[in-house]
């Protein structure tokens, strides 16, 4: 066998050869990816190959922009689960739908199918501005919920696609969350001619493998009053949430900077900015609510924007595994007419007063006031024959008291030697005053007593101007409207309490009621001042000062009340001093009551019987000293 050895001229060979292929290998490529930039713009450029291979700028960022949406849309329908079909529809865009009636024009967008600006067409703010009660995001309604995949959403970051129709006169908004074509979430609105209220449906459909009923639905309704007043601090003093609960009862959040209340059954919610309300109303109760108003009113010597901000949470529950509730929205006046002919006690919501302050406004005085504005020329008129009637059917417990003071006028000499006789035994100074009283047939309580009786249809009286939304930019003489303060002259600088304005009705309201107390308190006012008794000269002055600064940025049509009611009650005082009553007769008569045998009551008999035994006990401790 031959032996092999080791050539050394193949191994060159192998060499060459495997330097020649790694050679040819590195020049292939290099030619692949080496372009001559001269040949690449000359094949763009020719004729051939422009019109095949050029894209148009305009089409680039057109495909740019598609691909960026395409990028968002995975990423939403990642994020939002099954409602990311939604963001996919052509009504995913910030678009919104207008619905309106003679009355109200309302416009929803598509991103969270509310509402996103309300305004009354027949009405206009103190600068002549029309009245919105939504506009600029001042309004939110959202619901929260968690689907059956874990994820938390928000519908007013989700996308409706809207549907008008119209059934007659009414025209209808359909605003639907869809997941599929057959399954969705939606808000329904239906707007009647003439109408404030429109009625309002949730409903879902399909929905109860997506929507997790272990987990709580809120519903969220927020919004911030725009001011619509002159004065500020007026309008934000009736501004309020309200809210009906339990089958009837309502209750509100008050004027506090920050308010914040719960209950149970709730029926309706009312955000009540004075003179126009957003309430939200349903036939299926919400199980509980939880309400919360924050006072926005910094500083009422800035022009302010807002009044305040209210807050409602309501549970929605689900049935079937799916929504579905009938409710309605009312954007319209707190007039109390039309808001009682609804006939679901949203009359509660204009504050008339409660108990019998509130009777009387609802069965007396809206109704008289409203017979008297549509046969009166004018309202302010309409106001001071109404306070003339009033003055007059009360004339008789004018009367009264008049009486009673005439007669303590005629005791005062009497009365005045009895405190000087006994003047070191009060016991005994209050029982001779007391046998005085019964013999003459006076008694201090008979003056208190018809004072009394006037003060409920006084208090009606503070309720009902306030809230009587006729009123509203209705001028007389110089007030341009009797809703707000009338303005005599502007001050250059605000004074607390009192205002940056000189009103004028207030002035002459407080000097009537000056003259009504010098007439009334001046003559039975003590002649020295007793110790613990309230000063009353002091008390005379005080309250008109009172009602002057209280009343100057109050409605001119309250003020207008006041000063005419006190002028026609002292024109009354004045007829019974010099033309019904004669003193000297009533002082005759009083002597003639003294020597008269006097039968005592049960209750006087008992008085003067603890009097006695008082005065006995007082005796006894005296002599055991």
């Amino acid at each position: 066998m031959e032996e092999k050895k080791f050539d050394v001229q193949s191994l060159i060979g192998f060499i060459l050869i495997g330097g020649i292929l790694i050679w040819m290998l590195y020049t292939n490529s290099a030619s692949e990816e080496v372009v001559d930039p001269q040949q690449e713009t000359e094949q763009v450029d020719t004729p051939e190959t422009k019109n095949s291979n050029q894209v148009p700028e305009q089409q680039q960022q057109e495909l740019q922009s598609s691909n960026t949406d395409s990028t968002a849309l995975a990423q939403a329908r990642e994020r939002l689960g099954a409602f990311g079909y939604s963001a996919s529809l052509p009504s995913a865009t910030e678009n919104t739908t207008t619905i309106s009636n003679d009355v109200l024009e309302l416009k929803i967008d598509n991103k969270g199918g509310y509402i996103s600006e309300a305004r009354l067409t027949n009405y206009k703010t103190f600068d002549s501005i029309p009245v919105y009660l939504i506009k600029d995001g001042n309004a939110s309604f959202n619901i929260n919920f968690t689907t059956t995949d874990g994820r938390t959403l928000d519908t007013e970051n989700l996308y409706f696609e809207p549907e008008v129709t119209e059934s007659g006169d009414n025209k209808i908004i359909s605003m639907k969350l869809k997941v599929s074509e057959n399954e969705f979430l939606e808000y329904r609105y239906v707007l009647k001619p003439g109408e404030y209220m429109l009625d309002f449906s949730i409903r879902s459909q399909g929905l109860n493998g997506v929507l997790n009923s272990s987990r709580d639905i809120n519903m969220n309704w927020q919004l911030k009053g725009y001011r619509h007043a002159k004065s500020i601090s007026y309008e934000n003093r009736y501004t309020d949430l309200i809210y009906e609960y339990d089958d009837g009862n309502d209750d509100y959040l008050g004027s506090g900077k920050f308010e914040e209340q719960e209950d149970e059954n709730i029926t309706y919610v009312a955000f009540k900015q004075h003179f126009f309300s957003s309430i939200l109303l349903t036939d299926t109760p919400f199980s509980r609510g939880k309400f919360v108003s924050k006072n926005l009113v910094e500083d009422e010597e800035i022009d302010t924007v807002y009044t305040k901000d209210f807050a409602a949470q309501l549970p929605l529950e689900l049935k079937g595994g799916e929504l579905n509730y009938n409710m309605n929205w009312y954007y319209g006046p707190t007039d109390y007419k039309i808001l009682n002919d609804y006939d679901r006690n949203l009359d509660e919501v204009v504050p008339l007063g409660w108990g019998i302050f509130g009777w009387i406004n609802k069965y007396v005085f809206i109704p008289f006031f409203a017979f008297l504005s549509g046969v009166l020329p004018s309202y302010g008129i309409a106001i001071i024959v109404m306070t003339i009637v009033v003055r007059i059917v009360l004339s008789p417990v004018t009367y009264k008291s008049y009486l009673s003071q005439a007669k303590m006028k005629v005791l005062r000499p009497e009365i005045n030697e009895i405190n000087e006789k006994y003047k070191d035994n009060a016991m005994k100074k209050q029982q001779e005053t007391m046998k005085l009283y019964s013999k003459a047939g006076a008694s201090p309580m008979s003056g208190c007593l018809p004072a009394l009786m006037q003060i409920p249809v006084f208090y009606a009286l503070f309720q009902f101007f306030p809230s009587a939304f006729q009123l509203r930019q209705k001028g007389f003489l110089w007030a341009d409207d009797l809703s707000s303060y009338d303005t005599i002259a502007e001050l250059p600088f605000n004074i607390p309490f009192y205002g940056d304005h000189v009103s004028l009705f207030p002035i002459l309201a407080s000097i009537a009621i000056f003259i009504y107390m010098m007439m009334t308190t001046g003559q039975s006012m003590q002649q020295a001042q007793q110790p613990g008794m309230p000063n009353m000269k002091f008390i005379m002055y005080l309250s008109p000062l009172m009602m002057l600064f209280f009343f100057n940025n109050y409605a001119s049509g309250l003020s207008l009340y006041y000063f005419t009611s006190n002028l026609i009650t002292i024109g009354i005082m004045l007829v019974i001093k010099y033309v019904i009553i004669d003193e000297d007769k009533i002082h005759a008569k009083i002597q003639e009551n003294k020597k008269k045998p006097k039968k005592q009551g049960k209750f006087a008999r008992k008085m003067q019987e603890m009097m006695e035994q008082a005065e006995q006990q007082k005796k006894q401790q005296q002599k055991k000293k």
